[in-house]
């Protein structure tokens, strides 16, 4: 940087607090609005809501205050990279300089992860991860497609490993997997897998490296053409710890290119091991089934015709011998109820007579009762002219009397 000139006489003479001022006047002007990378420490908020802090880096610190309602979108952590922005300015008190933020933001690998999740986040809600979309892997395949580069050790380790398990058929896509081109040569090779439908599954592998270098496998084309594969894709891409967009596009993620090749086809020794399993399984299956089969032909037992005869022949008589027996009771029950039909005229006489007697019997209880027979007996009734029965002398007016055999009329002079 070109020094600037002194613009004050070397002879003048300052208060304290007058080059105090001055000087903050001057790097104020100056650096109005300056922008500053570096590494955050001894970050601490006051009571007020104001942050301190300081941003480094391998030869100098200046220090730092984002004043309370400055906008800060993440969490500031000791040892974060960053980017502010600010003005510089100066603290008498201290006799030191600072600088006031204005913005501040993601640097290097902070930046990098902060776009990868709001990219992770954008392509999620388009569904493009769904765990309903993934498909499962082939048991085992006969042509397996690699996109990476060809001279890399990603493609190397891939072939080594599935000739030590069980030799298939490779089919490279050559892509380039670091650079300005990469993304597009990924895509493209799963796009060609696809539209000639020449294998059974898709290995896209890439070694280890920088996050820097492994974002081509985080582009938005290389995350949709994986999401929209109809053949079933393995991501092979970095290490374990190496998480990109393609790996949760992917229908299987493996942690390394080998472990692709690990999951895309089964060991030699566990195929012959899963095929005796198989055929001790059918083996035994079948004797089991022999078995059932000559146990149910020693269960049949074949009668002689003559003896089926005349098995249905005592059938036969058994149903013959049920039909009498029914028939017989029912006979019995006609029988009995035409007896009792005629017996009916004897019953129905005895009933006559019976009623008769008593007929009789009452006529004698109300002859007996009867007025007649007292009359019978030497009395006689007295009657008025209203012909009712007179029963006492005093006053009487007698106007008839009867006796047993007849009435007499009473005629009294007056």
């Amino acid at each position: 940087m070109e020094r600037p000139q002194p613009f004050v006489s070397a002879d003048t003479v300052f208060s304290v607090s007058d080059a105090s001022a001055l000087l903050k006047n001057v790097v104020e002007t100056a650096f109005s609005r300056i922008r500053i990378r570096g590494e955050l420490s001894q970050i601490t908020r006051a009571t007020s809501g104001h942050m301190y802090m300081t941003i480094k880096d391998s030869g100098a610190a200046i220090s730092v205050i984002i004043w309370r309602g400055t906008p800060i979108p993440f969490k500031l952590e000791d040892g974060l990279e960053v980017i502010v922005t600010g003005r510089f300015t100066t603290y008498p008190a201290r006799s030191n300089y600072q600088i006031i933020v204005s913005e501040i933001e993601m640097a290097g690998v902070g930046a990098i992860l902060k776009m990868l999740e709001e990219r992770k986040r954008k392509l999620a809600a388009e569904g493009l991860f769904d765990q309903a979309c993934k498909k499962p892997l082939p048991h085992l395949p006969q042509r397996i497609g690699v996109v990476t580069s060809p001279t890399g050790a990603a493609f190397q380790d891939i072939q080594n490993r599935l000739r030590e398990r069980f030799p298939v058929t490779v089919v490279l896509y050559p892509a380039t997997v670091q650079g300005a081109t990469a993304a597009a040569e990924v895509a493209a090779g799963i796009e060609y897998f696809n539209r000639e439908k020449n294998v059974d599954v898709i290995i896209v592998a890439r070694g280890g490296g920088a996050l820097e270098d492994l974002l081509p496998f985080s582009e938005e084309i290389v995350v949709r053409a994986a999401a929209a594969s109809e053949i079933p894709l393995i991501s092979g891409v970095g290490h374990e710890p190496d998480w990109m967009l393609i790996d949760y596009a992917a229908d299987v993620r493996a942690p390394t290119p080998t472990g692709a090749a690990e999951m895309v086809v089964p060991t030699k020794i566990s195929l012959i091991q899963e095929l005796d399993n198989l055929w001790h399984r059918l083996s035994n299956n079948f004797t089991t089934r022999l078995t059932n089969a000559q146990a149910r032909m020693e269960s049949i037992v074949i009668k002689n015709p003559r003896q089926l005869i005349m098995e249905q022949q005592q059938r036969l008589d058994d149903i013959a011998r049920t039909m009498n027996i029914i028939i017989d009771g029912r006979v019995v029950t006609a029988r009995q109820r035409i007896d009792a039909i005629q017996s009916f005229p004897n019953i129905l006489q005895n009933k006559m007579c019976t009623w008769m007697q008593s007929v009789s019997h009452l006529g004698q209880m109300l002859n007996s009762l009867s007025y007649k027979s007292v009359l019978l007996r030497g009395y006689a009734i007295v009657r008025d002219d209203n012909n009712k029965i007179i029963s006492r002398a005093d006053g009487a007016h007698p106007a008839s009397i009867e006796f047993a055999d007849g009435i007499i009329p009473v005629q009294i002079k007056r």
